[in-house]
């Protein structure tokens, strides 16, 4: 084994034997962790903000575009927002332990089913160091090991977060292996992770789809993922305009770089006439580009014909995709054709058309009169999230403490056997 093969295989050892402790501690020591770790990351900003330094100086000598090293920089905003994070997480309850359900057999075996966690868990993410924090406080909380293979760019963030967290367990007496940072920058680390199936239970990436495609070819254990977010609103015949005008504008425009923004806009032929050039005006002073189909260019003097490789592309910009459909049929073949199971809504005052959206749109998280841009963990009141998986085994959409857990089954019998 070379080096790199060494180094992986030890830290998935050790991570797995740490998972068998982690698993048995109580809620009032996992939350004085993560409190613990919350009031040190603040004692310790500034050595955060050192070790940052030498990220965003190498980011910077690479040519780093300024929205790659916003996302890079540890600021006093970004270190308060992961200490409440982990208060956040301590608040939550601890679904470790719960019995979900529970039935009693003819011949007197009561069976059950209880929550447990997953094990080991993997996570491969890009450029953010606060997501070091946000997983592994997840993880903790609902009793897992965690191994972390965050960026090249961000090694030496990860590197000072790690030791804080570890610092934190060590304190308490929980094996330090329990919170792992993969310390080389070599991308052979990721593929060597992917192989340790006995020890590790799943990988969950996180970032830009060339990295989850990759995860998801290589990895011999289950991948948690969404490869992208091509989300829609479709704008009934019977929408609320001005509700329809406010859910599209936040959705696109709020935060057009994220997973959940609307991509594609879907409005019925009944109220195109009125309703695009209400909301053309507004996108317009927004600068976003329309790129419609022939009903929306002539309804909108500025948009610009769309392509047949717009419909579907996740723009991740002030772009989006517009197209006048016929009947709530059309849309939903339009969605199943072009979406990608993230997120999408309707904008509607029929109660029928809503259900029939709400039962027959494949999404992780489908909507009515709503944003797309709630699919976030917080925002639904998980209290947080790990990320957003559009995969249904064994979770559909933001994973929080709970899609953290799997259930087993338990028995209690009286000397029953099997006849």
């Amino acid at each position: 084994m070379n080096e790199i093969q060494n180094l992986i295989a030890k830290m998935a050892k050790e991570a797995k034997k740490a998972a068998r402790e982690v698993a048995k501690l109580s809620t009032t020591v996992k939350n004085d962790v993560l409190l613990g770790t919350a009031a040190r990351i603040l004692k310790d900003r500034e050595r955060l903000h050192k070790e940052n330094e030498r990220d965003l100086k190498k980011a910077k000598e690479k040519g780093a575009s300024t929205a790659f090293i916003d996302r890079l920089r540890l600021s006093d905003k970004v270190i308060d927002s992961m200490a409440e994070g982990l208060k956040d997480v301590a608040a939550i309850p601890d679904p470790v332990g719960e019995i979900t359900k529970m039935w009693k057999r003819p011949n007197g075996l009561t069976v059950g089913k209880v929550r447990i966690p997953l094990g080991v868990i993997g996570m491969i993410y890009e450029s953010r160091p606060n997501v070091t924090i946000d997983a592994a406080g997840l993880c903790l909380k609902a009793g897992n090991a965690v191994i972390l293979k965050g960026g090249s760019d961000a090694l030496y963030s990860n590197l000072a977060l790690a030791s804080i967290l570890q610092e934190v367990l060590a304190e308490f007496s929980v094996p330090v292996e329990a919170v792992q940072v993969v310390s080389t920058i070599d991308r052979a680390a990721v593929t060597e992770l992917l192989k340790r199936e006995e020890e590790i239970d799943v990988i969950i990436p996180r970032g830009g789809e060339g990295l989850i495609r990759f995860v998801a070819e290589h990895s011999r254990m289950p991948v948690l993922k969404h490869y992208k977010g091509v989300c829609h609103v479709y704008v009934d015949k019977w929408a609320d305009l001005k509700v329809a005008k406010e859910v599209c504008f936040n959705s696109k425009v709020q935060r057009p770089g994220v997973c959940n923004a609307m991509e594609g806009m879907l409005v019925h032929r009944e109220i195109a006439d009125e309703f695009l050039p209400l909301i053309a005006e507004s996108f317009k002073d927004a600068d976003v580009e329309l790129r419609g189909c022939e009903r929306t260019c002539g309804l909108v003097p500025f948009a610009k014909a769309a392509t047949v490789e717009d419909w579907g592309t996740e723009f991740l910009d002030l772009v989006l995709a517009v197209k006048v459909v016929d009947s709530m049929d059309e849309a939903m073949d339009y969605i199943a054709r072009y979406g990608s199971n993230h997120t999408d809504a309707i904008v509607t005052r029929d109660y029928s058309k809503a259900r029939r959206f709400l039962s027959e749109v494949d999404a992780s998280l489908v909507l009515v009169n709503a944003s797309t841009r709630f699919n976030d963990g917080g925002q639904l009141g998980l209290g947080a999230e790990i990320g957003i998986s559009t995969s249904k085994l064994h979770a559909y959409g933001p994973m929080g403490l709970e899609e953290l857990t799997a259930t087993k089954f338990i028995a209690f019998g009286d000397g029953q056997i099997r006849s």
